[in-house]
């Protein structure tokens, strides 16, 4: 297994931690994800227990790595668990698209205004798309029974994750370029007249795209909550 930090490049200790960590890019560690953990511990700024899906296990295999003392997991951080696998309820899911842009392994598919579904395959259980569903319809499944930490989780997988989520901050960078090179493209003169054409009169600020994806997003929301309603009764 190969670190695949795209910010900076990896010391060969951090290399080596960041091979042996589960790369569920859940963040409970304190870091935006494995990577800077990996390179945190490497550089003594951050402990070897910080990991709760790797669990005791993976707390033992850093100390051996790194030669530092076998301690408990820091339940500061959480607790180790079975691991979890997100499944969407298609029926209240308003398609938001906020849960796919959480995603660190792009394992939610979907569309603006569409339903959207997890691969199951490539869920890692990190749990971020939880938070930021605004209609509450994504619940956590357990996928392991009992067995929780590394016994719940492969190398196998974590080399898997490792590669959709360096995918996954690729594309990301590439829709950032994107952006960019388009604003600040001059528009040819008959796409000028085009766009005066169609343009509708100028607008106040809570038309702005923010604003309209709040309204369309809180309409959506008051929908799912009448409906919710209406069925409990």
């Amino acid at each position: 297994m190969a670190g695949v930090g795209l910010d900076e490049p990896f010391s060969e200790l951090a290399r080596r931690i960041d091979e042996v960590l589960p790369q569920t890019q859940c963040t409970r560690c304190g870091y935006p994800d494995c990577a800077t953990y990996a390179r945190a511990v490497a550089a003594g700024e951050a402990g070897i227990n910080q990991c709760p899906p790797g669990g005791a296990e993976g707390v033992a295999r850093l100390a051996a790595l790194t030669g530092l003392p076998l301690v408990a997991l820091s339940p500061e951080h959480g607790a180790e668990s079975p691991r979890s696998v997100a499944f969407i309820d298609e029926d209240w899911c308003i398609g938001c698209t906020l849960c796919i842009k959480a995603c660190p392994t792009d394992a939610i598919v979907g569309a603006n205004k569409f339903m959207h579904t997890v691969m199951e395959p490539y869920c890692t259980g990190c749990e971020l798309c939880v938070p930021v569903c605004p209609v509450d319809c994504i619940q956590l499944e357990n996928a392991t029974g009992t067995r929780t930490g590394w016994a719940a989780w492969s190398i196998p997988q974590a080399d898997e994750a490792r590669e959709r989520y360096a995918a996954h901050k690729l594309r990301l960078a590439q829709a950032v370029r994107d952006d960019t090179a388009e604003a600040a493209s001059p528009a040819s003169p008959a796409q000028v007249a085009a766009d005066a054409e169609e343009a509708p009169p100028a607008a106040a600020p809570d038309t702005e795209p923010a604003a309209v994806r709040r309204a369309a997003i809180a309409a959506a929301m008051e929908r799912a909550r009448q409906l919710r309603a209406h069925g409990a009764d």
